[in-house]
C-alpha cells in the first residue's frame, strides 16, 4: 500500500512535462494567414466563365441513361477553352470526359480530376441554382461552384493558359469530369479501365476533397487548407422489423416500427463502433495544435499522454473530426404501413455507413447485424465501397502539394485528412499510389454549409488562386 503514492506522482511527473511543452509552442504562420481575394480582371473574367458553366443545369440521378444535357455541357466546354480542345487527345465515356496533354515522354503521368455534375437544387435560393449570378460582393451563386464546377474551370483554365504560352508538360497531363459522381455511376470507374487498358499508371490523381477554410476545427485559429488522403468506404443497409400488422385502433405491444425506434435510439444513444486516433488524425491535430487555446493545446499537443481522453472528448469538439476516427451510421430513410390507421406487417430504415479503414465494412455490418438482431430485425447491405489506401503524408507527391500551396497561398497551413465524403477517387487507387483529395480554393463558413444545400456560392476572387495553383502543379510535379 505504501507504493500507492508511486502512480499519481508519476502522472504528476508527466502531466508536468506536458505543461510546459506546450507553454513552450509557439504560434505557427497559419494563425495569422488571411487569403487576400483578387479583385482584378482576371477574378472578374474567371467569375464569368464559372457563371456560364453553372446556368448550364447538369444535375445527375442514379441509373440516368438520357444525358443529353451533359453534351450540351461539352460544347459550352469547347466554347470556352479553345486551346484545351485543339491540343488535347479527348475520349467520351457516355457523358463523362477524359483529356490527356501529351508531354515530351520525360515525366510520369498525373491526372486532374472534378466532376461535372450537380446534385438537385430544392428549396427557396436568394438567387436561382442556375442563374451564375454574381453579385456586388463578387460572389457566383449557383449549385455546382462548389461542388464542383469552379475547380474544373480553373483546371480548364490552367491548361488553356499553360498552352498558349507555348508550355509543354514534361509527362502526359490528363484531366477527367465525371457526369456520374454524385451517385458513383459509371464514369470514373469507365475512364479508370480505359487507362488500364492503354497501360497507364499515374504519379498523382488529384480530385476534389478539402479546401482552404479559417477554423477549419472548433477552437482551432488560422487558416488551413484540408488534403484528403484516405478516404472511408460507404455503405447503404437496410433493417427490417415484421410482425402481423393488424388495425391501428387496437395496438399491439412492440411492432416494427416501435422496435426499429428501440433500435435507432440505442445507436443514437451509444455509438457501437471502434474509435482509434490513427496517424493521419494524430498528424493532423499535431499540425494544427500550436494554433489552439491553451486547453486544447495541451491535449493535442500531447497525444501520448491524452489519447484515451481525447477519443472521448472529440465528438463534442467537432461531428466532423469525430467522424475521422470511426465508422459512422447515419438514419436516413424509413418506411411503415402504406395506411394511417393499419400496423405495418413489415417497416424499414436504410442507414448510410462510411467505414473507416481501422474497422472495415464487413466487421463493421457485422457489429451493427448484431445489435439490430437484438431488437430482431434483419440486416441487408444494399450497397457498399471499400475503404480506400492511404496516401503517405510525408512522401513526394503530398509534399509537392504543400509546396504548390505555399505558393499561391503564403502561410496558410496544410493538413492531412480523413475524407469523410465520397470521391471518384476511389476508383483510382487500381492506377495510382497517390489519390489526393484537394480542391484549392477558399471558402467561408456559409459556402462550406451549402455543399448540397441551399445557396451554393464561391467568392470570384479565390479563383485565380485555384487556376495558379493547378498551373504550378503541373510545372512542379516532374520537374
Amino acid at each position: 500500500m505504501k507504493w500507492l503514492w508511486i502512480i499519481p506522482a508519476v502522472f504528476g511527473v508527466l502531466l508536468l512535462i506536458a505543461v510546459v511543452r506546450t507553454a513552450m509552442q509557439k504560434p505557427t504562420a497559419a494563425k495569422d494567414a488571411n487569403v487576400k481575394l483578387d479583385t482584378g480582371e482576371r477574378a472578374v473574367r474567371y467569375g464569368k466563365t464559372l457563371a456560364r458553366m453553372v446556368q448550364q443545369e447538369t444535375v445527375s440521378c442514379r441509373n440516368q441513361e438520357d444525358r443529353s444535357k451533359f453534351k450540351a455541357f461539352h460544347a459550352l466546354l469547347e466554347e470556352l477553352f479553345p486551346n484545351v480542345h485543339r491540343t488535347c487527345e479527348k475520349h467520351v465515356f457516355h457523358g463523362s470526359l477524359l483529356y490527356r496533354w501529351k508531354g515530351k515522354g520525360k515525366g510520369e503521368p498525373i491526372l486532374l480530376m472534378s466532376h461535372q455534375d450537380v446534385v438537385e437544387a430544392n428549396g427557396v435560393w436568394e438567387h436561382g441554382p442556375f442563374s451564375g449570378d454574381i453579385d456586388e460582393t463578387g460572389r457566383v451563386w449557383g449549385r455546382g461552384t462548389v461542388d464542383t464546377k469552379a475547380s474544373l474551370m480553373c483546371m480548364f483554365c490552367a491548361m488553356e493558359e499553360l498552352i498558349a504560352e507555348g508550355f509543354v508538360p514534361e509527362g502526359d497531363v490528363y484531366l477527367a469530369s465525371s457526369c456520374t459522381e454524385e451517385w458513383s455511376g459509371d464514369g470514373a470507374p469507365a475512364t479508370v479501365e480505359y487507362l488500364k487498358q492503354q497501360g497507364v499508371k499515374l504519379k498523382l490523381v488529384l480530385d476534389e476533397g478539402g479546401m482552404i477554410l479559417e477554423e477549419p476545427v472548433g477552437g482551432v485559429k488560422g487558416t488551413y487548407g484540408m488534403v484528403g488522403i484516405v478516404e472511408k468506404g460507404y455503405g447503404d443497409v437496410k433493417f427490417t422489423a415484421k410482425g402481423n400488422g393488424g388495425h391501428a385502433s387496437a395496438p399491439k405491444k412492440n411492432t416494427p416500427l416501435v422496435r426499429l425506434g428501440r433500435f435507432m435510439a440505442a445507436v443514437d444513444r451509444k455509438n457501437p463502433f471502434e474509435a482509434r486516433l490513427t496517424p493521419v488524425v494524430v498528424e493532423m491535430f499535431e499540425r494544427m495544435a500550436p494554433n489552439m487555446n491553451f486547453g486544447m493545446r495541451l491535449l493535442f499537443s500531447n497525444i501520448w499522454l491524452f489519447r484515451p481522453l481525447i477519443v472521448k472528448l472529440l465528438p463534442a469538439v467537432s461531428s466532423a473530426a469525430a467522424a475521422m476516427i470511426r465508422t459512422t451510421l447515419a438514419f436516413t430513410m424509413a418506411k411503415g404501413a402504406d395506411g394511417a390507421n393499419v400496423l405495418p406487417q413489415e417497416a424499414y430504415v436504410v442507414g448510410n455507413m462510411r467505414f473507416i479503414q481501422h474497422q472495415p465494412n464487413q466487421e463493421s455490418i457485422e457489429c451493427i447485424r448484431r445489435i439490430a438482431a437484438n431488437y430482431d430485425i434483419e440486416t441487408e447491405v444494399i450497397y457498399q465501397d471499400d475503404p480506400c489506401p492511404i496516401v503517405d503524408y510525408k512522401g513526394e507527391m503530398f509534399r509537392l502539394i504543400e509546396s504548390a500551396a505555399a505558393v499561391v497561398y503564403p502561410g496558410i497551413g496544410i493538413c492531412p485528412y480523413v475524407m469523410t465524403g465520397g470521391t471518384d477517387a476511389k476508383y483510382y487507387s487500381q492506377i495510382s499510389e497517390n489519390c489526393i483529395r484537394f480542391a484549392p480554393l477558399y471558402i467561408d463558413g456559409q459556402q462550406y454549409e451549402s455543399i448540397h444545400g441551399l445557396n451554393e456560392n464561391i467568392y470570384q476572387g479565390t479563383l485565380p488562386m485555384g487556376v495558379d495553383f493547378y498551373k504550378e502543379v503541373i510545372r512542379q510535379v516532374n520537374r
